[in-house]
């Protein structure tokens, strides 16, 4: 259950930042209420996580996933420069979670 709920805390930070963005600097209301929302949700779940993982597992997962997402949203919804370059350091992040959640004694 630990993975999941960091998994699912790392997609709420997706949530939560890519609402950010359209809250456009906390001046559009709903998004700035999804927001906060998300980012409530996002550590309560990574709090979970955390009771049985370590923390540089669990933290460097946690971003991991919410950065990588974050790259995706940004080309897919805000049409972000989707450049070779940019695209190869996303494979070293996916690299290293990877290599997190492989190493990891949980």
């Amino acid at each position: 259950m630990k993975w999941i709920y960091l998994i699912v805390a790392g997609l709420l930070e997706v949530f939560w930042s890519t609402c950010l963005k359209y809250s456009e600097g906390f001046t559009v209301l709903r998004y700035s209420l999804l927001t906060v929302v998300g980012m409530i949700l996002s550590f309560v779940l990574l709090s979970q996580a955390m009771k049985s993982l370590p923390l540089g597992t669990a933290y460097g997962i946690w971003t991991g996933i919410g950065a990588l997402g974050a790259l995706v949203a940004g080309i897919l919804l805000f049409k972000e420069s989707a450049s070779p370059q940019r695209l190869f350091f996303a494979l070293l992040l996916l690299i290293g979670i990877i290599g997190l959640k492989a190493t990891s004694p949980h």
